[in-house]
Order: C-alpha cells, then structure tokens, then sequence
C-alpha cells in the first residue's frame, strides 16, 4: 500500500500583536491535501540542512505572499518605502528550491513562489510591473471582495510541448492575477510554459528538472475544485508526489 505522500509547505512569518508567527494560507494546505498530508516548513533557517529536509518530503509547496523576495537576492534596486519583506523565509526558500530539484522533489511555486524559483536559478524581478513598459497592471484592487480579486482577469497562451500542454491544458486559458511583481530576466535552465496577453511570463518550468517542477504567477490553489484547469496543475503534482512516495517506501525496504 502506497503511504500518504508528505507536502512541505512553505510558511510566511507574521508579526500578530506581540508574537511571531510562521504562517501558511488555508487555500494552500487545502490544495496541497489533493497530494498528500501538508506539513507546514516554518521559516527556521539553518534547522536542517536542505537534502536531509527533502529527505523526507514528497513533494514541496511555494505559497504566494503578502511579502516580496528582497531584491539584494537578485541584484535588485532597494524596495518602494512600505515594501514588505520576509527574509527568514527568503533564506529559507532559495537553499531549499535548488536542493528540491538536484533531489528530484516535485516542486511547485504560486505567485511569490514562482517568483522564488526564478531568483534561486539566477534571474531577476520587476518589483513594480505596472510601472515597467509595455506590461499591464497585474494587481488587484484591495478595495474588490476576495472573490472578485480572485476571479479570471486575463487568458495565458500556453507554450508548446512544455509541462502545461502535458497536464492537457489548452493552448488559452483564463487565470487570475493578484501580484505587483513578476519576472524581468528568466533564470537560466527555466523554460517558458505561459505568457500573458502583454508577454509578461505567467509559468515556467525547470528544464533541467528530474521530476515535476512547475512555477506558476497566478493562484491555481483559489478554489481549485471549481477550475478545471487550476485542478489539472494540482493533479500532475499530485501525481508526481505519489510517485516519489512509493519510491521512497520501496528504498526504505530495500
């Protein structure tokens, strides 16, 4: 019998009155529990070293965040005033990306994570893409009731021959679009999978990946049941963690 495979979750910090905490969406365990049991990463860096995390894990999960990668990571020009930032989790997300895929974890990054994978490999961020030619203005407005934010706001043209078209998605779909940021130079070894209407990259994926490693900018964990697509993203990772799971178990007998 095949175990419950094990879903690392990434955790924001959260300052909440006096006390810390490391945090991580409902909508996100609820997605990631369509391929296993979620376990929350608190962002303790240095607590383990990261093959011996992976180690353990199935697969791993990159929420999206209220916070944004520091630019320092990529060279960047210092954040807008107001900016918010979570440098436990930067310090342990970057480590912890590259060492999933030298590890053949199946990985998968939403929005900041997606943001996350492509500074780990060595690209680069707009932190303010409204503000970049000739991209559109990919935020929400924080005045809209979340189900409005979080609704379809523009196709993806899907590449050919990539992960995406693999999972049976079509060649143009509706996603939603909730971030100020997104990738300016792609990171080396990553491979377009998406592109929005103004060619802003909406999904990549790891070439050099052993295994399932798909970044995507927009929120397929939002009501992932009622989205066909959104659920075939959530299914192909599933599958590949199932995968690595009984892998693991047939190891541990062996």
């Amino acid at each position: 019998m095949t175990p419950v495979p094990l879903i690392g979750v990434s955790a924001c910090t959260h300052q909440a009155g006096q006390h810390l905490f490391h945090m991580a969406g409902d909508k996100y365990l609820r997605a990631a529990a369509l391929a296993g049991m979620p376990l929350i990463i608190p962002a303790l860096p240095g607590l383990m070293e990261p093959p011996d995390l992976l180690a353990q894990l199935d697969g791993l999960l990159l929420t999206g965040s209220p916070s944004n990668v520091e630019p320092q990571h990529y060279r960047g020009t210092p954040s807008a005033p107001g900016t918010l930032h979570d440098p436990q989790r930067d310090a342990l997300t970057l480590p912890l990306i590259r060492a999933a895929v030298v590890a053949g974890v199946p990985l998968l990054g939403i929005c900041r994570g997606f943001q996350e994978m492509n500074v780990a490999f060595g690209g680069t961020l707009h932190q303010q893409v409204h503000e970049v030619g000739p991209y559109q203005d990919h935020r929400e407005n924080p005045a809209d009731p979340v189900a409005l934010q979080y609704a379809a706001r523009h196709p993806v043209q899907r590449q050919p021959g990539g992960v995406l078209e693999r999972l049976g998605l079509p060649a143009h779909f509706q996603v939603n679009s909730v971030h100020g940021q997104g990738v300016d130079r792609l990171a080396e070894g990553l491979r377009v999978e998406a592109l929005a209407p103004d060619g802003l990259v909406e999904a990549f994926s790891v070439s050099t990946a052993q295994g399932f490693a798909l970044g995507v900018q927009w929120h397929p964990e939002w009501q992932v049941q009622q989205h066909p697509h959104y659920l075939a993203i959530f299914q192909g990772f599933a599958r590949a963690c199932q995968a690595r799971a009984g892998h693991r178990q047939q190891a541990g007998r062996a």
